[in-house]
């Protein structure tokens, strides 16, 4: 068999060339088609508070220019196209994207939509997933987030008991507690307490929440915000109410209801 010679060679490397160069254009499906390498990614097993990143990529396999109309992502992550927002056919682009795991636990899926002017796919849907694991903490928990203390005749002092427990397994610090009352003060085994208070793992603490008598008649609403080292939850908010009443219109009420008393 004859050996061919250098320009043959060239001249034959060049019609294979227009060959597949042509062959692009009559396989490239028609408009604009976004396709991505991966749709979804697992970051498997990561720590809480870590920043996860991956970088999706996608190229236009259509024969049309592909416009990238907007990047958009369910709560708790970020996404942004570090490509050109105008992909000619052919070429390709990437998203970035960015989960901050700060907050979350266990087993966890963000979504990230790409909007584009691929008639077939005008939204996309990507996906990230990730379990996040949560090292030994102090966590908080009240038995409820508010208190009605129901009628209380004016001039009596409000008091309203709150149970905080510690169910995690690091020791829970009370770092404060604030009232909207400015003259509230707060006890425990009915001694003022000075904060933090400390809370052992597994178990709880009573705290007595006393406002003055107040001069005036009618609802009345205090809110408790209360501050610890628990750092899923540091902060707390608890309502105090009750609706205050005059001693003639207790005797009014009295009177009014006093068969059904009965």
């Amino acid at each position: 068999m004859r050996q061919l010679s250098g320009k043959e060679q060239n001249r034959i490397f060049l019609i294979l060339a227009l060959i597949l160069f042509s062959a692009s254009f009559i396989f490239a499906e028609k408009g604009a088609r976004i396709k991505f390498e991966k749709e979804s990614w697992d970051f498997g097993k990561v720590k809480q508070g870590a920043t996860l990143t991956h970088v999706f990529k996608f190229k236009n396999v259509g024969d049309e220019i592909l416009k990238v109309k907007g990047v958009s992502t369910s709560c708790g992550c970020t996404a942004a196209l570090v490509s050109n927002a105008e992909i000619p056919s052919g070429k390709e682009g990437e998203i970035k994207v960015t989960f901050e795991t700060r907050g979350y636990q266990d087993k966890i899926t963000k979504y990230v939509f790409v909007e584009s002017n691929d008639p077939t796919q005008a939204s996309k849907r990507l996906e990230i997933m990730a379990e996040i694991e949560i090292p030994p903490r102090p966590k908080i928990f009240l038995e409820r987030s508010s208190v009605d203390l129901g009628l209380i005749l004016e001039r009596e002092e409000i008091k309203g008991q709150v149970k905080i427990e510690n169910k995690g397994e690091l020791e829970l610090k009370v770092i404060n507690m604030t009232c909207s009352q400015q003259s509230a003060s707060f006890y425990s085994d009915g001694k003022p307490i000075s904060f933090p208070l400390k809370i052992p793992a597994n178990k709880g603490e009573e705290v007595e929440i006393r406002i003055p008598p107040q001069e005036t008649t009618g609802s009345v609403k205090a809110y408790i915000i209360i501050k610890s080292n628990d750092p899923m939850r540091p902060s707390l908010s608890l309502t105090l109410s009750a609706y205050l009443i005059s001693t003639n219109q207790l005797k009014e009420l009295f009177t009014k209801y006093k068969n059904i008393l009965k």
